[in-house]
């Protein structure tokens, strides 16, 4: 059945004044009805049930979570190869460095990958603008940071060595790789 919902909000920018556009009520199948029909075909088919917890390649990778990136499919790996961390920018955040280290200590894993992109939306805001206008659309600010950035490869640098400088990480390979959207290739930068 479907369920009426509001769209999201699209931020715009004529003229990088940030502007928030509401659209229209539409009615729609909600994401989680397809996904849990489609878990149905794929559970029916396949038995993980002897996959061991620890990551089969012992490799952790930190991504962006751009749609457009398929961290599998553009690495090789297989379900059971490696721990997939992602959020906005690929950024090594608090809670990303957590998961690295559990990742390490309790599941053994030895080698680090970060994946940023080409063409991310974290290049294409200011902080400060589109967090006063999320306030302005909420009527609540809660002074969350957005980190966005303004270079690809420097950034994707400084990740790299937040990494490598936080005391509980191991002494591991640590790569940084851009994937450029528009040809589907990896290029290491760190």
């Amino acid at each position: 059945m479907p369920t009426l919902r509001f769209a999201q909000p699209r931020i715009l920018d004529p003229g990088r004044g940030y502007c928030f556009q509401m659209t229209a009520p539409v009615a729609r199948q909600l994401e989680v009805e397809r996904v849990l029909a489609e878990n149905q075909r794929h559970a029916a088919q396949i038995d993980r049930s002897a996959l061991p917890s620890p990551p089969g390649r012992k490799l952790a990778v930190l991504a962006c979570m751009d749609a457009r990136l398929t961290v599998e499919k553009v690495l090789g790996l297989r379900t059971g190869d490696a721990h997939i961390i992602r959020n906005a920018g690929g950024l090594a955040t608090d809670d990303a460095i957590r998961s690295l280290v559990i990742s390490q200590h309790l599941l053994g894993t030895e080698e680090v990958i970060v994946i940023e992109h080409t063409g991310c939306g974290m290049l294409t805001f200011e902080d400060e603008v589109v967090r006063d206008q999320i306030a302005a659309a909420t009527g609540v600010n809660v002074g969350l940071p957005l980190h966005p950035f303004r270079d690809l490869e420097t950034n994707l640098r400084e990740q790299v060595e937040l990494i490598r400088a936080h005391p509980w990480i191991k002494d591991v390979p640590i790569s940084g790789l851009v994937y450029e959207v528009e040809t589907g290739r990896l290029r290491q930068v760190a």
